[in-house]
């Protein structure tokens, strides 16, 4: 993150009193045109050779002729001209410049010194912010300012949220939005060669106007500085939701060429995000939803909610999306069963989804004591589900009396929402209607659903409780390849499991054996029944390479002779276990070690049951994901068959992580398949490490 001065800067740049535009093509004239019809009365000076005017003002013939000094500037020449440019304006005083032209670290092999060349402009920049290169730049409509070289959709606004991107196009297709989000500013972060995504954010969370922030992340190159934008969100107690992109490998390939960003794993970005307070969402209308939510509540305490609708259909849509995206419906108190049943008599059977019928609709004071009756309860926020009709078709005004009825509500202290089933159902002057109100208009069931699970994870604005996570490990890279103490090297079973033993974790009692005689003799040793396991092969089941329960010396030689293999591992057969887990660690190059954690044995990739975290975790959110997990019910006992030790579980994890923070320099990946999760302990059945040598 930045110092003082560098954020004051900032702060100047993103709101400034006078505007420097150079270039003189359709561009440029663009970005001056762009500003005026923004509602920019401050001086915009075109800078042109030869051109006396442009997009009709007057052009100047060189910066040195200016009139003044200008707070911003917009630089749209080429690439080469765009470094002395830079030199130019930050040697005059101006404090931040739009860099819009590309071919720099994100070009491809044609354009090969394009590294060396962002280099060169941020050296040239010195203490003047950059913005990209390679980025359209921002729209600040608080200040009436775009130094944008294309249409935009916002309108002037005195308080909303903001929105920093890697993708400008992606960035003018919010700003054509219609849900009624309001969008208070939106900047193009680029290549982030010097100034990045999190400096930004600060810097637009410092605003007083300025209420929530959404992020659109193609890549993450720099975890600290998100770490510190995250504290500082959480210091001045506004919230952030990203939209990040590169699950894919399609995605992966196509970021890299785009940004020059380091995308990094999808679970890893994920585990990253969760860790520092800031919600995810997959898509653009889900970013939009869960803005507009963060923007009137500042956050859920919950994602628990009570739903009311006319129609027993759309009570039972609410019911399936919202169960689908992890919402909580919960059972009427008696409180709100009394109000509701003095609202809505003995017809409407009471229940959360509420289908409250159409027959108290021309009544409002009857609609405004439902509405009061179901907000009444513990939930965190209370939904009306309402499709107004089409404007252009006929008038309604019974649904305006529904409007009112909930406005009431809100009024008296109420959190509440309206919510369409499409997103047309909620015209845009309306959904401003409702936030004038403090009520957040929800467009579309399946997003709502999604920005109110985002805003739950976000939490109540002020809440600071539960346990503080702690610092990340920094992300290394291995050591030069050949050192045989950092370049990595696959440590298969029987080498891996002793290293987890002298780290804490528990193992079976185990011998290598060269031979099938020397298989049984040590089968003899260890006592029966056993597990016999052939070295040197992958996925050993598939290949006939594990045999388990083997009760007798003879059994094990006889298994051993049928192996693919000339070396074998014998095993004590674990016995009792209640489930099985995988629990894995990757390095990896962007988010740090991510931990995963999921259903574990044969059936691992079918069932695809699992969750991360990044390194170090604490034991409450390691015990919280175990938990979170379709199959966590085995642990704790699922139909009565006895739950797991839990606790030897967590111990296992936490010693773990120990083993791999011990050996971050060169660790590269870990997994033991199955942890074998018994009622009293936990034992690593199965383990491969692939790292330089152990601490």
């Amino acid at each position: 993150m930045k110092d003082a001065p560098e954020k004051a800067a900032l702060a100047r740049f993103l709101t400034p009193r006078a505007i420097v535009v150079i270039g003189g093509g359709t561009w440029c004239a663009s970005v001056i045109a762009q500003c005026r019809d923004s509602g920019f009365t401050g001086p915009v000076w075109p800078v042109h050779p030869s051109k006396p005017e442009i997009a009709g003002e007057r052009a100047y013939a060189s910066l040195a002729d200016l009139p003044g000094v200008p707070d911003a500037a917009f630089i749209g020449v080429n690439r080469s001209l765009t470094v002395s440019v830079a030199a130019e304006l930050s040697a005059m005083g101006c404090s931040g410049a739009v860099c819009f032209a590309a071919g720099f670290s994100e070009a491809t092999a044609e354009l090969a010194d394009g590294a060396e060349l962002q280099a060169q402009l941020v050296e040239a920049a010195g203490e003047m912010r950059v913005l990209g290169p390679n980025c359209y730049g921002m729209v600040n409509m608080l200040d009436d300012v775009a130094l944008w070289p294309d249409r935009h959709g916002m309108t002037p606004l005195e308080s909303g949220v903001a929105v920093v991107g890697q993708s400008s196009n992606v960035l003018i297709n919010l700003t054509m939005q219609q849900r009624g989000l309001p969008l208070a500013a939106v900047v193009a972060a680029g290549n982030q060669a010097q100034t990045s995504m999190a400096d930004l954010g600060v810097a637009l969370l410092e605003d007083p106007r300025i209420t929530a922030l959404g992020l659109h992340i193609e890549g993450l190159s720099d975890i600290p500085s998100i770490e510190a934008l995250a504290a500082r969100a959480r210091a001045l107690g506004k919230p952030i939701v990203a939209l990040k992109v590169g699950s894919s490998q399609q995605a992966q390939e196509a970021v890299v060429s785009h940004t020059a960003s380091l995308v990094g794993s999808d679970a890893g970005a994920r585990a990253l995000l969760a860790r520092l307070g800031i919600a995810q969402v997959d898509t653009p209308a889900e970013l939009v939803e869960a803005l507009k939510l963060l923007h009137v509540t500042g956050g859920l305490p919950s994602a628990s909610v009570a739903s009311a609708s006319c129609s027993g259909g759309e009570a039972s849509l609410m019911a399936d999306i919202g169960e689908r995206a992890g919402l909580h419906f919960p059972v009427l108190d008696e409180g709100q069963k009394i109000a509701l049943r003095a609202a809505l008599g003995p017809r409407v059977a009471l229940a959360n989804p509420l289908d409250y019928n159409t027959y108290i609709w021309g009544d409002e004071a009857a609609l405004q004591a439902c509405f009061d009756g179901l907000a009444n309860g513990a939930q965190a926020l209370t939904l009306v589900i309402l499709d107004l009709p089409r404007a252009d078709r006929f008038t309604a005004p019974d649904y305006d009396q529904v409007l009112s009825a909930i406005e009431a509500t809100a009024a008296a202290g109420k959190r509440m929402a309206v919510l369409s089933l499409l997103p047309e159902g909620l015209p845009e002057a309306v959904s401003a209607r409702l936030i004038a109100a403090g009520i957040t208009p929800l467009c579309g069931m399946g997003e709502a659903a999604v920005a109110i699970r985002a805003a739950a994870l976000v939490g109540a604005p002020g809440d600071v409780s539960g346990e503080a996570s702690p610092v990340l490990l920094p992300v290394q890279q291995p050591g030069p390849s050949g050192d045989p103490a950092t370049s990595p090297r696959l440590f298969a079973e029987a080498e891996a499991k002793p290293l987890l033993s002298a780290a804490g974790l528990r193992v079976p009692a185990a011998a290598r054996a060269l031979s099938p005689e020397e298989a049984a003799t040590e089968a003899a040793r260890i006592g029966f029944p056993v597990v016999l396991k052939g070295e040197g092969v992958a996925h050993k089941t598939e290949a006939g390479a594990v045999v388990l329960g083997l009760g007798t010396a003879k059994a094990v030689a006889a298994a051993a002779r049928a192996m693919p293999c000339d070396s074998f591992l014998v095993e004590e057969m674990v016995t009792g276990t209640v489930a099985e887990l995988l629990i894995g660690v990757t390095r990896d190059p962007a988010h740090g070690f991510v931990l995963t954690m999921g259903l574990g044995g044969i059936l691992t990739e079918l069932i695809g049951d699992t969750t991360s975290v990044l390194i170090p975790a604490t034991r409450a959110e390691i015990d919280k994901n175990l938990k979170s997990l379709r199959t966590g019910a085995l642990l704790t006992g699922y139909r009565g068959r006895p739950s797991a030790d839990l606790d030897a579980v967590l111990d296992t994890i936490m010693a773990l992580q120990q083993f791999v923070t011990a050996n971050a320099a060169t660790l590269q990946e870990l997994e033991i398949n199955p942890l074998m999760c018994l009622p009293d302990g936990a034992v690593a059945a199965d383990a491969l490490i692939r790292m330089g040598d152990p601490a």
